[in-house]
């Protein structure tokens, strides 16, 4: 208002008056003058003071705007809990650790929660020690060549470079490997290291589960010797309740608009309907199959090639990365589970976290049905985990079942030996134990909660985004077998991708998917030779790898040797690619395509046999070309096979002994010249 103000008063006076003389116009004029000069100074300066106060306005506090808590400690102080367990997982199982741990807390008197380390501020931790007889604890799985999960790695980041006094602050790490890696638990190994360099008190010795072994066992030894020494380190006793507690309550929805269920959607309600970017874990894309061919050409397996159209969703890959897919589960299974539970799997419920403070709600999208819980939400197909079957025999009515029952989850060594062999060795998943105990009938909510997230699948992409940037390819074995039950089990993913044909009754085969990076890349120089070795379908990524050394030959770039070990069984049955590599091979591209079929003799050749057969050659190209090597396939056999081959060839040609052999190969794994990409 002063503003508008000053301009109407200033204008017309400044316009001038009736001249009545020289002189008198000269005093008006200079009198006019200073009325005005004045003003504009008061306007100036009044301005500028205006000015300098608009950031002192009201700012809105961070909270109003910040939709979720970023500090466990005020939440544990705001809810009364004394344990945090955070996790690192890539499958899920380490999360489901740490939802067992925070569980048992309440038998001990204590109270847990769980947490994702990727959702608050890490730094918190050294105040940890304001809450009284409080631990943190850490599932940690280690995934790859030894690297944090997705959901570990800022916090991760912060343990290298953070220089925080954890003094005060209690800890205990369980770790998650498989002994067929390199780096057999990396992960919960540094963890425990760098907590304990940062001033944190280790309360118990590191856990470390062998995933190649038996995990579940290793974690259930592990956890019953852990709850003693807390109890011993806090002074506390055991509730003696051993009785269920239960994580959700069950609401079923009579009268509720559809469009609000969850029909599979991972994160976003309707987000398969209207696709939105950015894609991910959380938010996959709906990529449609275009081709879908079987590669061998005879044998009783089924191996595939298929190709996914990513055109609209702006998704790009590196040659080496890998495709993550959303299976479902085989509609028989989920069928059969409704009729010996005798409930209407069409149901529409909702399980709501008891405790009301979790960031987890729900254990997955609700409302949503039964039947599209043990379709796309829940994994009905593996042998269930022993605290599962603890949980369940609360409703077995037969004694002896219940007996049986919390036996295999105890860590008795009869009850372990037996939970080994009628479950794990005999892979009975949930719905063979229903049939195999009769008397085991649980309420369909709590097997819910029970069982474990269906996780999605990842492959090696079997293609180059140089050529193919609009699509990923996948090499891929449907996976079939009889159990000793005289079951038919069936892979979940590859049984139901073997069934996405292009076009479907006129409708289009979607699969749900993501990308995930990798760090098995092709060297940064093209004119750096590489040696690939990967058996059966570990020749997946070597087809992108290919196909780029390919077109960056066609781009008039100098390329280095690219060799190929391949095996496979029969030259005439499963000799995947063999029209494509051929041609690579007459083109120039392949400069050796060595392939070993392990059973067209008597005696069995495998890769590593044809590896020793060229020593002097591969010699040559790692140690003075300076070559890349890179594996891909099974981890505990073949992978191990080969590094021991290298181990010979390093000792034998370089006039090495072993030890010193085993460095050689472990610097060039240091300096990511041998990489691998494999499973077990």
């Amino acid at each position: 208002m002063a503003d508008s103000e000053m301009e109407m008063d200033g204008g017309p006076s400044g316009a001038g008056a009736p001249a009545e003389g020289e002189s008198m116009l000269g005093m008006v004029d200079v009198l006019l003058f200073s009325i005005i000069a004045g003003l504009l100074i008061f306007w100036a300066v009044f301005r500028k003071k205006k000015k300098e106060e608009i950031p002192e306005f009201k700012k809105i506090p961070p909270q109003a705007i910040t939709p979720r808590e970023t500090s466990f400690i005020e939440k544990m102080k705001k809810t009364g809990k004394n344990i945090v367990v955070f996790y690192g997982s890539q499958t899920g199982t380490a999360e489901e650790f740490a939802n067992r741990l925070s569980k048992d807390a309440q038998r001990y008197g204590m109270r847990g929660t769980v947490a994702d380390p990727e959702e608050y501020d890490m730094s918190e931790l050294s105040r940890l020690s304001e809450i009284d007889n409080s631990i943190a604890m850490f599932c940690m799985a280690t995934y790859g060549e030894g690297d944090p999960t997705d959901n570990a790695q800022d916090f991760y980041d912060w343990l290298q470079e953070a220089d925080d006094d954890l003094s005060g602050v209690n800890f205990t790490v369980f770790g998650l490997g498989n002994k067929t890696y390199e780096h057999y638990n990396a992960m919960g190994k540094y963890v425990d290291k760098r907590l304990q360099q940062l001033g944190a008190k280790r309360i118990f010795d590191l856990g470390m589960g062998d995933d190649d072994g038996n995990l579940e066992e290793d974690f259930v030894s592990w956890r019953e010797q852990f709850w003693p020494a807390v109890c011993e380190h806090f002074g506390v006793e055991a509730t003696g309740d051993e009785s269920s507690i239960r994580q959700y309550e069950l609401v079923v929805h009579t009268d509720i608009n559809m469009n609000k269920v969850y029909t599979g959607e991972m994160g976003r309600l309707k987000s398969f309907e209207t696709q939105k970017m950015p894609f991910d874990a959380k938010n996959p894309f709906l990529g449609t199959v275009t081709v879908n061919r079987k590669l061998n050409k005879g044998g009783s397996r089924h191996l595939m090639h298929l190709e996914l159209d990513i055109s609209a969703s702006k998704i790009r890959y590196d040659s080496g990365d890998h495709v993550a897919v959303y299976p479902i589960n085989d509609t028989t299974i989920v069928n059969k589970i409704g009729e010996i539970l005798n409930v209407d799997l069409d149901t529409v419920i909702s399980l709501n976290n008891l405790d009301e403070e979790s960031n987890k709600k729900h254990p997955f999208p609700c409302p949503t049905s039964y039947r599209t819980a043990l379709t796309h939400y829940l994994d009905i197909t593996n042998p269930p985990r022993t605290n599962v079957l603890y949980e369940l025999s609360q409703y077995a009515t037969d004694p002896k079942d219940q007996e049986t029952l919390r036996k295999m989850a105890s860590s008795a060594t009869e009850g372990k030996s037996h939970y080994q062999t009628w479950v794990l060795e005999a892979k009975r998943n949930i719905l063979a134990i229903l049939q195999d105990m009769p008397s085991l009938r649980p309420p369909i909510d709590h097997l819910c909660e029970l069982l474990p997230r269906l996780q999605a699948r990842y492959y090696s992409i079997a293609s180059s985004s140089k050529v193919h940037s609009n699509s990923v390819h996948i090499c891929a074995v449907v996976v079939e077998y009889e159990t000793k039950t005289g079951r038919t089990n069936k892979g979940v993913a590859t049984n139901w991708l073997k069934n996405k044909v292009p076009t479907d009754n006129g409708h289009k085969s979607m699969v749900p998917l993501f990308v995930r990076k990798s760090q098995f890349r092709l060297p940064f120089k093209a004119s750096t030779p590489v040696i690939m070795i990967g058996p059966g379908t570990g020749i997946a990524p070597f087809m992108g790898f290919i196909q780029e050394r390919a077109w960056l030959k066609q781009q008039g770039k100098e390329v280095g040797e690219t060799v190929l070990y391949y095996g496979c069984r029969h030259r005439n049955e499963d000799f995947l690619y063999q029209e494509e590599l051929e041609q690579f091979e007459k083109d120039g591209v392949l400069t050796q395509l060595n392939v070993a079929f392990s059973r067209d003799q008597d005696e069995k050749v495998y890769v590593q046999h044809l590896l020793k057969k060229n020593k002097e050659n591969l010699w040559k190209l790692i140690h003075t070309d300076n070559a890349h090597i890179y594996i891909c396939g099974d981890a505990r056999n073949m992978a191990r096979d080969v590094q021991n081959t290298f181990y010979e060839i390093a000792s034998e040609l370089g006039s090495m002994t072993h030890t010193q052999a085993v460095d050689y190969v472990k610097k060039l794994m240091t300096k990511g010249r041998y990489s691998q990409d494999v499973w077990s």
